[in-house]
C-alpha cells in the first residue's frame, strides 16, 4: 500500500519529498519487466488514486495480463495536463548488481533500484504531487497515464491513445517524464523495429548449388540496409537539429545456420532505423520490397519455389517533431527559467500523445546514460527538481 501523508501541502518541499520516496519504494518493489505482468503496480496505483477521488480508468490489453491507467484530477472538461510515464522496465538477467534490484537502497542522496531512474522516479513525484493537487479547486484537469511495455515497442500507449480519443478526451498538454536530467526536450526521432525472416532450403555443404543458403540471403538483405543507410545521409532535413542530422539504420542480430558442413535454411536479423521525418521510412521499405520482390525472392524461388522472406514489425513509434509553436514546451521553459529546449536520438511516447493534437515535451528526473544499466539510480537533488516543476505545473491549471 502507498503511503498516505497527512495532508501535505503543495509547498511542503520536504514532505513531498519523503512520499515520492516512499511511493518509489512500493514502485521499485514491483518487477514490472516487460516480459511480466504489471497488474499489481497498475492496481496499487489505482487505489491510491481512487483514494484521492481521481477518476480512474484502466484499459486491459487483449490477454489480460497487461494494463494501462488513466486518471483524471479536477474538472470534467477539456483541456489540462497529461503527466505520462511508463510502468515497465527491462530485466536484471545477467547484469551485477550491489544490491536487490527490485529493492530501494540509499546511498549518499543516491537513490538505487530498477527503474528509479527510467521511470518510475517521474511515476512516484506524480503520485506524491496528486494528494495536494486533489485538494486543489482546479480550473482545468490534471491526468495521469501510466503505461505498460513502452519498453518493447510502446505498445500500451499506441493502444491507450485511440481509447482516449475515442472517449473524448482532449488534453491540451503532456509532459513525459523519461529521464532527461530535467532538461527540456522537445523533438526526438521516430523508433521502428523490426524482425527478418528468410526461409531458405537445407542441405549439405558439399553441394552449395542444390540448396538456397538462407545466411548469404540475410547478409544481401543486410548489404541493402547498409546501402540505404548511407543514402539517407544526403536526404538529412536542412537545419536537422539531431544528431546525427539525418534517419539512422542499425542491424541489432543476424542468426542462422547449424554447422560447418550444412546450408543453413533459416536466418534471420533483427533491425532498426530511427525516421527524421516520415518519408525516410518509405524510402527505405519501398526500397527493401523492391529488392526482396526483384533480386533476392527470384533468385531463391529458382531453386527451392517455397523460399520466403517475411518482415515482423515489432514496433513502429512516431518521433516527436519539434514545432515552433509548443505550449507545453513554453510552461515548462517559464516554470524553469530555461531559454532552451533540445532534441534527442532516443525514442519515447511523446509523439503518439503529440498524434492527438496536444502540445508535448519530454521532461524528467534522471540522466539516460543510467537507464537499463546494473545500479540504476536516481539522485534525491532531480528528485526535488521534478517536483518543483511538478508543483508549477499544477499552480497553472488554477488559472
Amino acid at each position: 500500500m502507498f503511503l498516505r501523508p497527512s495532508e501535505p501541502h503543495i509547498s511542503d518541499t520536504a514532505g513531498l519529498l519523503a512520499a515520492t520516496e516512499e511511493h518509489l519504494s512500493h514502485l521499485i518493489a514491483c518487477p514490472t519487466v516487460s516480459s511480466e505482468s504489471n497488474l499489481a503496480m497498475i492496481t496499487m496505483m489505482a487505489d491510491f488514486l481512487d483514494h484521492l477521488g481521481a477518476k480512474v480508468e484502466i484499459f486491459r490489453d487483449p490477454g489480460g495480463g497487461k494494463a494501462n491507467l488513466f486518471a483524471t484530477i479536477g474538472p470534467d472538461v477539456p483541456g489540462g495536463v497529461v503527466l505520462s510515464g511508463h510502468s515497465d522496465v527491462v530485466p536484471v538477467t545477467d547484469q551485477d548488481w550491489a544490491s536487490d534490484p527490485f529493492t530501494l537502497v540509499e546511498r549518499q542522496d543516491h537513490l538505487y533500484g530498477r527503474g528509479t531512474c527510467d521511470m518510475k522516479g517521474f511515476i512516484a513525484a506524480a503520485l506524491a504531487l496528486a494528494e495536494p493537487v486533489s485538494k486543489m479547486q482546479l480550473k482545468r484537469p490534471l491526468h495521469l497515464c501510466f503505461t505498460h511495455d513502452e519498453e518493447v515497442g510502446c505498445l500500451g500507449a499506441r493502444a491507450l491513445v485511440p481509447e482516449l480519443q475515442r472517449l473524448g478526451y482532449a488534453p491540451r498538454m503532456a509532459i513525459i517524464g523519461e529521464p532527461t536530467g530535467m532538461r527540456l526536450i522537445e523533438g526526438h526521432k521516430g523508433c521502428c523495429e523490426y524482425t527478418t525472416r528468410f526461409h531458405g532450403l537445407e542441405g549439405h555443404g558439399s553441394a552449395p548449388d542444390r540448396g538456397v543458403n538462407a545466411v548469404l540471403y540475410a547478409l544481401r538483405y543486410t548489404n541493402r540496409l547498409m546501402e540505404l543507410a548511407e543514402a539517407l545521409k544526403v536526404r538529412a532535413p536542412q537545419g536537422s537539429r539531431f544528431d546525427p542530422p539525418w534517419t539512422t539504420v542499425n542491424v541489432g542480430r543476424l542468426a542462422g545456420g547449424a554447422a560447418h558442413n550444412v546450408i543453413p535454411g533459416k536466418a534471420e536479423i533483427d533491425w532498426e532505423m530511427r525516421p527524421v521525418q516520415p518519408g525516410d521510412a518509405a524510402f527505405v521499405k519501398e526500397a527493401l520490397a523492391h529488392c526482396v520482390e526483384n533480386e533476392l525472392l527470384p533468385a531463391m524461388r529458382a531453386v527451392h519455389p517455397n523460399a520466403e522472406i517475411t518482415t515482423e514489425v515489432i514496433g513502429e513509434v512516431v518521433g516527436l517533431m519539434p514545432l515552433p509553436d509548443n505550449e507545453a514546451r513554453d510552461l515548462i521553459s517559464r516554470l524553469t527559467g530555461s531559454n532552451s529546449a533540445d532534441v534527442v536520438p532516443f525514442g519515447t511516447e511523446a509523439g503518439l500523445f503529440q498524434q492527438m493534437g496536444m502540445s508535448v515535451v519530454v521532461c524528467g528526473p534522471g540522466e539516460i546514460a543510467q537507464a537499463h544499466k546494473p545500479d540504476e539510480f536516481v539522485t534525491r537533488g532531480q528528485l526535488a527538481q521534478c517536483l518543483g516543476l511538478l508543483e508549477g505545473v499544477a499552480q497553472s491549471l488554477r488559472a
